[in-house]
């Protein structure tokens, strides 16, 4: 007889001991997609060897996907640099492909958006790629829309869809 069991998932808040897990998960899902550091993609990010210590400040927060104890995902939210001080930025949204389909982006995302209004934010921003369908069809169902040009200053100059919601 076989038994299938489901595996274990948490989403939690990141921990200093997760930076290498999610710095891992991020340069292999980019890998996968093509998105280089040359080009300006998280992946360039000087910080992405030490996210806890970024998402440790005011305003900021990050959580990480864990499926059987290993760090498959993450996302974070953070004020948006650049920028009005009443709008935030959905950041760094990535996902192994044994972490897709879970509906943990969605409620990853929505405890991110939870914290920016709690933080006082009314609007969150995003950039991504067109690379990217599964994740686009996810913020617009969550309600962002589409914009014309950039917002802040990223140094994300390839990602061409610009998204804004109000929280």
């Amino acid at each position: 007889m076989n038994v299938m069991t489901e595996a274990a998932t948490t989403l939690r808040r990141l921990t200093a001991e997760d930076n290498p897990a999610i710095a891992r998960v991020i340069r292999q899902v980019s890998a996968e997609y093509g998105l280089t550091a040359d080009k300006g993609y998280t992946v360039a990010d000087p910080n992405l060897d030490e996210l806890y210590q970024l998402y440790s400040q005011p305003g900021h927060a990050y959580w990480v996907i864990e499926l059987d104890g290993n760090v498959v995902g993450g996302g974070g939210v953070a004020p948006l640099t650049c920028s009005e001080p009443d709008i935030c930025e959905l950041q760094k949204m990535y996902f192994l492909p044994e972490a897709r389909g879970k509906g943990m982006a969605k409620k990853l995302a929505l405890m991110a958006m939870d914290h920016a209004r709690k933080h006082g934010f009314t609007r969150c921003y995003l950039e991504t790629t067109a690379f990217l369908k599964e994740a686009i069809a996810l913020y617009e169902h969550l309600g962002f829309e589409h914009i014309d040009g950039p917002l802040g200053c990223t140094g994300h100059v390839d990602c061409e869809v610009r998204m804004l919601k109000v929280l």
